[in-house]
């Protein structure tokens, strides 16, 4: 059975995709991606970020499979910093690569690298659809003349998951059908149940007999309950910090901005400390001492 970081818990998808026992289901993720059609799991070799927590932070999947370096993220709520969080993972990744293949990057021969492919799977609620976010969209808009235009540039593409959404994608990789009806079928039972646990336990209860992902998911209940709660109640949190974060706006009188808190929420979340974001909403004391931390 796979072992979870407990320090900073992996979302349910990267225990699905990102587990070494499951690299068929990774594989098919990237033919879906790619619309290629390998056939060895073998090939795939993770290059995820866990143990060394580069910047604070952690991806959620990243592997090379022959010439492509793929960093992939989940995301429940939509986040338009993707590209520059992506480049920070990608400048870790491709040290790392440098490092272990012993590649000269001082010498006068080229060295050979991966491609990158950044790839953002969305199944918020917010509607956000299939899109190209853009690094260039983050630029301040100042410069002149050959300032104007910015010497480096990230695309990620981000895909819409939710269970109904691009047929061809889910027919061509069926654990991520799979998962993406019961992200949906969890959300219908919290409506219902009013209670995240019961919900997710409902939900894998219903899950049919003949889904891919449920021997798997069954075998590791208590984790992946624990995985989902923590993505419910940070997609709670993340609500509650944009509420309180507009009224906090509102009272200092800024038509611009978010207030201290929206600050402290996006600086948590791009590291990935969830438990304090958590305990941040419950705890005024230990709030005020992360504004200090940050300088907010």
């Amino acid at each position: 059975m796979p072992m979870i970081n407990r320090e900073h818990k992996d979302r349910l998808f990267s225990f699905l995709f990102g587990s070494e026992t499951n690299k068929e289901w990774t594989l098919s993720l990237y033919n879906a991606v790619n619309e290629t059609c390998y056939t060895d799991p073998k090939e795939v070799h993770f290059t995820t970020i866990e143990d060394v927590i580069y910047m604070g932070m952690k991806n959620d999947l990243s592997f090379i499979l022959f010439y492509v370096m793929n960093i992939y993220e989940q995301q429940s709520t939509f986040n338009p910093n993707m590209p520059v969080r992506q480049l920070m993972y990608a400048g870790k990744l491709y040290d790392k690569y440098i490092h272990m293949n012993r590649l000269n990057i001082y010498g006068k021969k080229q060295v050979r690298l991966p491609i990158p492919k950044l790839v953002v799977f969305y199944n918020g609620t917010e509607g956000k659809g299939d899109a190209v976010l853009k690094l260039s969209d983050a630029f301040e808009k100042k410069g002149e003349g050959r300032s104007a235009e910015p010497d480096i540039e990230v695309k990620v593409r981000m895909i819409d998951i939710n269970y109904g959404k691009d047929q061809k994608m889910m027919r061509a990789c069926r654990p991520l059908a799979e998962y993406a009806w019961l992200v949906q079928q969890i959300r219908k039972e919290e409506k219902i149940r009013k209670d995240i646990e019961a919900a997710v336990d409902a939900a894998l209860d219903a899950m049919p007999g003949d889904f891919l992902i449920r021997p798997f998911l069954i075998g590791n209940r208590a984790e992946v309950k624990d995985m989902c709660i923590t993505e419910y109640n940070e997609a709670q949190t993340m609500q509650m910090f944009r509420e309180e974060g507009r009224e906090e706006g509102r009272e200092e009188g800024r038509e611009e901005g978010e207030g201290r808190v929206n600050q402290l929420n996006r600086k948590l979340i791009a590291e990935k400390r969830y438990g304090d974001l958590e305990r941040a909403a419950m705890d005024r004391a230990f709030q005020e001492k992360l504004y200090e931390r940050y300088g907010l």
